[in-house]
């Protein structure tokens, strides 16, 4: 037994010894000595912050060129800056939830008045009919306008185009014409002449940056003498031969 346990003994020295001589031959010993990681250095104490004491006007003089010393020292104070007054129109909003929508027959029979007061125009005015929707009279207050008609008669760039109804009364309006619709005015222009869903208008291009609006109601007036004049066309002759004699 003791001689077997002298040579397990033997045995492992000599096995370290090998490992060693390897370890040797492949500089192990000195790549795990560069592995070692470095003492990381001791912090230096935090210096303590002194606040910095505001200087007065009167112990420090602020320095100024040699050149404006005569003159007096300029004043950096903020002064508010006045609003630009611009006068605003303000409307009163319009009950979305109780809008009434025009039946096809309605809108069919203003569009109809509307062809025929378009056929009693001088032809060398370009003109177009617009039947009215929701969202060209509440809502959004946008109006698209015929995509052929605007590159054909209308200018290529945004331009503040002005509509004049039939007695005359101008409203400017916005036109963006990557968009080839009234934007800015319109909503203003739709207020004032209570303009409902299903009501066709008359859009005639007297200048290049003006309209003629003339506004068929899809509705009958409950005045019975304009009711009459609405029926026997009348009225509509009356505002053909207007047009014609003013722009002829």
């Amino acid at each position: 037994m003791v001689v077997s346990k002298l040579t397990y003994e033997e045995c492992r020295r000599q096995r370290l010894e090998e490992n060693k001589k390897r370890m040797e031959e492949l500089n192990l010993n000195k790549l795990a000595s560069a592995l070692k990681p470095l003492p990381s250095p001791k912090p230096s104490p935090a210096k303590p912050r002194v606040p910095r004491q505001p200087l007065s006007p009167s112990s420090a003089p602020a320095r100024r060129s040699s050149r404006v010393a005569n003159l007096p020292p300029p004043n950096y104070k903020e002064v508010p800056i006045e609003p630009l007054l611009r006068p605003r129109r303000s409307y009163q909003k319009r009950d979305l939830l109780n809008r009434v929508y025009a039946s096809d027959e309605v809108r069919q029979y203003a569009i109809d008045r509307a062809e025929e007061l378009l056929s009693g125009l001088d032809s060398k005015y370009p003109s177009f009919i617009k039947p009215m929707l929701q969202s060209h009279v509440t809502g959004g207050f946008w109006l698209g306008l015929p995509v052929h008609f605007c590159k054909t008669h209308l200018p290529h760039d945004d331009e503040t185009v002005t509509l004049i109804d039939e007695d005359g009364n101008e409203s400017p309006t916005k036109y963006l014409a990557d968009k080839t619709g009234l934007s800015g005015g319109w909503r203003g222009f739709s207020i004032d002449h209570e303009l409902v869903d299903g009501d066709a208008l008359v859009f005639q291009l007297i200048k290049p940056t003006k309209f003629k609006v003339f506004i068929i109601r899809a509705y009958k007036s409950e005045n019975k003498d304009e009711e009459d004049e609405d029926l026997d066309g009348t009225h509509l002759n009356r505002s053909s031969k207007r047009v014609r004699a003013k722009y002829s």
